[in-house]
């Protein structure tokens, strides 16, 4: 298991720039994939992006694409967020998670087992 925390959420306007991370604990944390969700008011926790456990295959969804980047350091245990043109829909609380599956990376919430508390993120015009 480990425990994750997430930070750098905050109120930003339209087209800004908004960087996540999210900090784990534990030695084995490169044994994880690694994701983010978000949950919109009134709306279901949906996938945002995954990335493997080198780090070397990202996943993102379409929503997201060419705007988002997921990344991961192994060596400090981190998981990064970056995102860039930020529209009114995307804000929402958003989570890290990480999972032990045996594939490359997830892209459900079924597929990982420790999550975070999440930090919101509002975009306002």
């Amino acid at each position: 298991q480990v425990q994750l925390v997430e930070s750098g959420g905050g109120l930003v306007q339209i087209g800004d720039s908004l960087r996540l991370s999210c900090a784990a604990s534990g030695r084995t944390f490169r044994n994880y994939v690694a994701g983010w969700f978000r949950q919109a008011p009134g709306k279901e926790r949906e996938f945002v992006a995954a990335i493997s456990r080198s780090g070397s295959t990202t996943y993102s969804a379409d929503s997201v694409k060419g705007r988002f980047t997921i990344s991961r350091d192994n060596a400090k245990n981190m998981v990064y967020l970056q995102m860039n043109i930020l529209k009114l829909e995307d804000t929402a609380v958003y989570y890290c998670a990480a999972g032990t599956m045996r594939g490359v990376a997830g892209l459900t919430e079924e597929d990982y087992d420790n999550w975070g508390q999440g930090t919101q993120v509002t975009v306002s015009s």
